[in-house]
């Protein structure tokens, strides 16, 4: 029974036809993800997402745009009483070069090509989102 609702907020940081990915392990599973994190009580979306980039990656970020929200019912594949709504917004790293990986769950970043041939992430809206980017840059 779904009993808990878990708003996540994420972001395309996009340069040279490349966009930021995360690689991390998340319940005993390696993921490829996009930057960002869960909204907490009393937070905004927006200043999730500056809290997130300044946690895990010692960076400040402009939020430009937003990108996607996601539109169907979701559960979480890691927790079944919990529905998921993600938010995804473009922004541009103000000062990377502090970029550091502060957050030990994160095993490594990389800019990914937007124009590689495969998606590449497993999470679904994720997915949704990547084709997004393919077809705004592309």
């Amino acid at each position: 029974m779904i009993n808990k609702i878990n708003v996540r907020v994420y972001a395309c940081a996009v340069k040279d036809q490349k966009v930021l990915t995360l690689y991390e392990e998340y319940a005993g599973q390696p993921l490829l993800k996009f930057p960002g994190g869960g909204l907490e009580f009393g937070e905004g979306l927006k200043d999730c997402l500056h809290r997130e980039f300044d946690e895990e990656l010692n960076v400040k970020i402009e939020i430009t745009e937003h990108l996607y929200t996601q539109e169907d019912f979701l559960v979480s594949r890691f927790r079944e009483n919990e529905q998921l709504l993600t938010i995804y917004y473009m922004v541009k790293i103000i000062n990377e070069e502090d970029f550091l990986i502060l957050d030990p769950c994160i095993e490594r970043t990389e800019w990914l090509p937007i124009d590689t041939e495969i998606n590449p992430f497993t999470l679904p809206v994720d997915r949704i989102v990547f084709d997004r980017l393919k077809r705004k840059f592309l």
